[in-house]
Order: structure tokens, then C-alpha cells, then sequence
């Protein structure tokens, strides 16, 4: 139960946590437990570098899919 309620909300986040953990070698539950006590020490500031990230996986994502070819320019 509580492993669907994470995936669907990680799934509408974009997969910033699990995805930024792959690349730095950390377990997501580590960053996002991060993001949480930072923007409560930190009055929600973090949610700034989450968005950002948020905004360039989807824009990443979006040219990836785009383009499976040099030829398709």
C-alpha cells in the first residue's frame, strides 16, 4: 500500500528523488527525507531547487523523446 501511494506520487514529481539518487549513487528515500527536513529548517526554499529540477528532467525528457535519430533533425 504505502509502496503505490509513493510510486503514484513520485510518478506526478517526475521521478526527481529517485532519479537524482541513480545519478549521485544515494538511496531516494535519503534525498527525499532531505528535502523535507530542509525546507522545514529552511522555510521551504528547497522547493525552488526541487521545481528547478523538476522543470529540466521534463525538458530533458521531452527532447529525448523527440529526437531518436541525428537524422531527424
Amino acid at each position: 500500500m504505502v509502496d503505490r501511494i509513493r510510486s503514484y506520487f513520485e510518478k506526478q514529481g517526475f521521478e526527481v528523488c529517485s532519479r537524482t539518487g541513480d545519478k549521485l549513487g544515494v538511496q531516494a528515500s535519503k534525498i527525499r527525507l532531505f528535502f523535507i527536513y530542509a525546507s522545514f529548517m529552511t522555510l521551504g526554499s528547497p522547493l525552488i531547487i526541487y521545481f528547478a529540477l523538476m522543470f529540466v528532467i521534463q525538458i530533458k525528457d521531452s527532447i529525448n523523446s523527440r529526437r531518436s535519430s541525428v537524422f531527424d533533425l
